[in-house]
């Protein structure tokens, strides 16, 4: 594979490539270096943090002391912000890659906010397990997550009086998109749902005296059909393949669909649903590496901090610092706008944002003063300064035996006019730490 190819590979499938793994990979076969891949990703690596505090309680005791109860959801809430930074953490530092860029992704696709810190936790480890396996498991194993249960109002769907909100969301933003169902369709959905419940760690468990087993009619079948019923119902229909296919083509290849490539990954997809195959398959295809695909896709937030780290690592004395840059940039992992999840590529990228993303890597590393112009416009730049450690003994071990004049090859993925390249090549005489801030600096590096 050529070294551009491989940047495109590791930016979409990953979240970027170093050099040394570059040279090494650039003498192997495509179809070797996506069966690698794959492989480095499929073992599961659950993502944690220190909750012994809520999984100590008595159960018993605190149902019946109330101010117990407060003070553990007062406190569950804070163990969100830990859980961020572990989770930015993670996509710095990915040892399953794929499986890790494809938790992001189906984070904002099966969207979901919570302020329970075990059930957010199990919600986000459901994401990861089930990222490169079978769709159809995976929306099932949804369906029944605490998370998602209290998210659309799935506990007070009851057969006295169904809830209609996650049968509408299931078919619309899930698994099918609008113009695919009746709304006949969702009220037969949401009697299959009810009685959906949880125990207090978050276990699914069916409150039978709340679930309609009555027949119900839908898309055209009757029968006593249950939630996982439904759910096989719906992927039976090639249109849900076609949505899913189409939105990881947006995602992954480009934000202008391509009718011709998503029908080909729906004959892949389609009826079997396994991930896996899917994305094997748009890796192998000779059109995902075409130009018109390459360095074409703004960053979001997310990958444009993780990205930055991947060439300089960077650490934060204070961590509330990197969440309040991911609420500037429009961005905080775990807090989703609503259940339509954010907006991919150009919604990224404001008048505002895009000054941010500029100034920021020379604010990262070097704490230099913060411009008053910002401040302004974004108020939680309360500090003259970022306390930051960027690891440049990191970037000199990654990048240091790379010339000023290669460095840009390395560091960006999109197409260079001729009078950025003279101006870039004006300013190689920098050392190599000054020299790679300017290129994180351009609005080139928006793009990957």
């Amino acid at each position: 594979m050529t070294h551009k190819e491989l940047r495109h590979l590791f930016s979409r499938a990953g979240f970027g490539i170093k050099p040394k793994e570059l040279h090494k990979l650039a003498i192997l076969e495509k179809t070797e270096v996506v069966k690698l891949l794959l492989k480095e990703s499929q073992t599961i690596t659950d993502l944690k943090i220190d909750l012994s505090k809520f999984e100590s309680v008595d159960i018993k005791n605190l149902k019946q002391d109330k101010a117990l109860a407060i003070k553990l959801r007062q406190e569950s809430r804070k163990k969100l912000r830990p859980y961020n930074i572990a989770w930015i953490d993670r996509l710095n530092n990915p040892k399953e890659r794929l499986r890790e860029r494809l938790t992001l992704f189906w984070a904002n696709h099966f969207v979901c906010r919570d302020s329970n810190i075990i059930h957010v936790q199990k919600y986000n480890n459901t994401l990861r397990t089930h990222a490169l396996g079978n769709f159809r498991a995976f929306t099932k194993a949804i369906s029944k997550e605490a998370a998602m249960i209290k998210y659309l109002n799935t506990k007070q769907n009851k057969k006295a009086k169904p809830n209609e909100n996650f049968a509408r969301e299931l078919m619309e933003l899930f698994t099918l998109g609008i113009g695919n169902y009746s709304e006949a369709d969702i009220k037969a959905s949401a009697r299959a749902f009810t009685g959906y419940s949880f125990d207090y760690w978050g276990n699914f468990k069916l409150i039978e005296k709340h679930h309609d087993f009555g027949d119900k009619t839908f898309f055209g079948n009757t029968g006593n059909f249950d939630g996982d019923a439904i759910i096989d119902l719906i992927l039976d229909q090639k249109s849900c393949a076609e949505f899913i296919c189409t939105k990881i083509y947006k995602y992954f290849v480009n934000y202008e669909v391509n009718k011709t490539h998503v029908n080909q990954m729906v004959e892949v997809f389609f009826p079997v649903y396994n991930i896996e195959t899917l994305m094997q398959f748009v890796f192998n295809s000779n059109w995902f590496y075409n130009e018109e695909h390459i360095g074409t896709k703004i960053k979001s937030p997310v990958d444009w901090l993780t990205s930055i780290n991947q060439i300089v690592p960077i650490k934060f004395k204070k961590q509330k610092q990197l969440l309040n840059i991911q609420k500037m940039l429009g961005q905080i992992l775990l807090f989703p706008p609503n259940v339509a999840g954010w907006e991919e590529h150009q919604s990224w990228i404001d008048s505002n944002t895009i000054v941010l993303r500029l100034k920021l890597p020379v604010l990262l590393l070097q704490k230099t003063t913060i411009p008053s112009t910002l401040t302004i416009d974004f108020p939680d730049l309360k500090t003259s300064y970022f306390n930051t450690f960027p690891d440049w003994e990191e970037f000199q071990n990654a990048y240091g035996s790379i010339d000023n004049s290669n460095l840009l090859d390395y560091i960006l993925n999109c197409r260079i006019s001729p009078k950025l390249k003279a101006l870039l090549k004006s300013q190689q005489n920098l050392n190599s730490e000054d020299y790679v801030i300017q290129l994180l600096s351009l609005p080139e590096f928006q793009m990957c």
